[in-house]
């Protein structure tokens, strides 16, 4: 199964990251969907402590157990799945102990909104509407 990835479809700032990274998506496998929607309350639902985790929200698509990953050991996933540089960008933040990682993360997850409304967040390119679930 691809992996998935799970943004605040309420944020500018997220949808434009989900847009780069599926624009990078050279396996285009990578499925995506909303925090909010039925999908994320799926996953909640086999994962409680996802609830209320306000974060991008990574799960391994052929890890058994399901794995989820938030923060930035998300956003490093991503990073890695997109391979080439990222890859290694990836590879050199994963040095950085996660504490630090998620301090960063969290800085510029608490200012994402002065990047636009939601608005932006609709525009959905045809060709990967099919990969994005409800």
């Amino acid at each position: 199964m691809p992996p998935l990835l799970l943004f605040d479809g309420d944020c500018a700032f997220c949808a434009r990251s989900v847009q780069f990274i599926l624009r990078r998506d050279r396996r285009a496998t990578l499925r995506f969907a909303s925090r909010s929607g039925v999908t994320a309350r799926a996953l909640e639902a086999r994962h409680p402590s996802l609830v209320g985790v306000d974060s991008l929200v990574w799960v391994d698509g052929d890890a058994a157990p399901e794995r989820v990953r938030v923060r930035s050991d998300a956003a490093l996933a991503v990073a890695r799945y997109l391979g080439g540089p990222w890859a290694l960008l990836a590879t050199v933040g994963g040095v950085i102990p996660r504490q630090l990682r998620d301090a960063a993360y969290d800085v510029v997850a608490r200012n994402r909104r002065r990047f636009g409304g939601p608005e932006v967040c609709a525009m959905v390119a045809a060709e990967i509407r099919g990969r994005e679930l409800p």
